[in-house]
């Protein structure tokens, strides 16, 4: 039986994906052959890269002046990657909205001069803070947001502005595709395959032509955007089944209609969870509304224990990965992309059914 997974990541992937995925995987298109066996270096696989490249540009609309890279390392390994192939003067800026946002920081201080111009740690990430061109330093190399906070439920509602000749680099992990975003207001845009894209193991990067000199002498070859770009993802061997994988979730975003439908669909889903919330004395989610992520909702009962039991009756009811980050505690819906707007109808008449057991 299929359940509803509403794990922050790896999250569930459509299942026309996996169908077509388990159709393909002995003999992908008559070649005799899985992609999991196929060489990179194969016309095949040529086909699977290039098309990848091309929906994804499509989908988001991607200007001919940003290089689209399909790297492995996960997220994490942006955070040094950033501040290496960015470095002018050797400074650069952050904003700290949350986990991973804080993390990138702590990451960008081992390498750079970096400066946190400002937090919403004072209330436990509950917000994200509102930042003006005239704070960031005009000499910064970069500025840098975590854009959704998986954690915590936010998600920024404006584009930070900054000064000229300072790019804005943003980790789009767990929102990209999820709603149309203007591409040509970032410097690089990057994010982990795991919550919107695909599997686990690629790592999209979208980086502005121009900044692909910025890197210091210093970088590691596999670090460096350069290595990449110039080899078309191809330096070396590439997560190749995850960007394959990855090929069909584009290839579905494009059959839904595109970013702009699955945006309608996802603004749907998020105001019926949180709507449901708020109209309850039961459960709490302590976001500033005007922050509220689209892809993640935690939520709390009125105790630990409740909270637990949630969990455990949830999950046999079909509603799995409900358990919230041990930051934060309590429940997280995760509601990606993927997740149909019946899987949001069957949790909301499970916590209206818990509700009544357990006031």
């Amino acid at each position: 039986m299929r359940v509803y997974n509403f794990s922050a990541g790896p999250s569930m992937l459509p299942e026309s994906v996996l169908q077509k995925a388990a159709a393909d995987m002995l003999d992908y298109e008559g070649s005799g052959m899985s992609v999991l066996e196929m060489s990179h270096r194969a016309k095949c696989y040529d086909a699977i890269i290039k098309e990848a490249e091309a929906l994804i540009r499509e989908l988001m609309n991607i200007p001919d002046n940003y290089k689209v890279l399909f790297l492995q390392g996960g997220a994490s390994t942006q955070f040094a990657s950033v501040a290496l192939n960015l470095h002018k003067n050797g400074k650069a800026d952050y904003i700290v909205s949350g986990n991973f946002s804080n993390l990138c920081f702590k990451e960008g201080k081992r390498l750079t001069n970096a400066r946190a111009i400002a937090s919403s740690e004072d209330a436990t990430y509950t917000y994200v803070p509102k930042v003006t061109k005239d704070m960031v330093d005009p000499e910064a190399d970069f500025l840098h947001i975590c854009f959704n906070n998986t954690i915590f439920g936010t998600k920024y509602n404006y584009i930070p502005e900054t000064p000229e000749n300072v790019p804005l680099v943003a980790d789009m992990s767990s929102m990209i595709l999820s709603e149309p975003v203007d591409v040509s207001k970032f410097g690089v845009i990057y994010a982990g395959a795991q919550k919107n894209i695909g599997p686990a193991g690629v790592t999209v990067v979208i980086v502005r032509d121009d900044l692909l000199e910025n890197f210091t002498e210093n970088c590691p070859t596999m670090l460096k955007w350069k290595t990449q770009a110039d080899k078309d993802s191809l330096y070396n061997t590439p997560p190749c089944y995850s960007i394959y994988v990855s090929m069909l979730v584009f290839r579905w975003i494009k059959e839904m209609g595109g970013v702009e439908a699955i945006y309608k669909t996802n603004v749907k889903k998020a105001n019926m969870l949180y709507d449901y919330i708020d109209s309850s004395d039961f459960y709490k989610n302590s976001v500033q509304k005007e922050d509220r992520s689209l892809m993640n909702v935690p939520f709390v009962t009125p105790s630990e224990e409740l909270d637990a039991k949630f969990v455990k009756e949830a999950s046999a009811e079909g509603l799995v990965s409900l358990k919230g980050h041990r930051l934060v505690g309590g429940m997280r819906a995760s509601i990606y992309n993927a997740m149909p707007v019946e899987g949001i109808e069957k949790l909301i008449a499970f916590m209206k059914k818990f509700e009544a057991e357990n006031k």
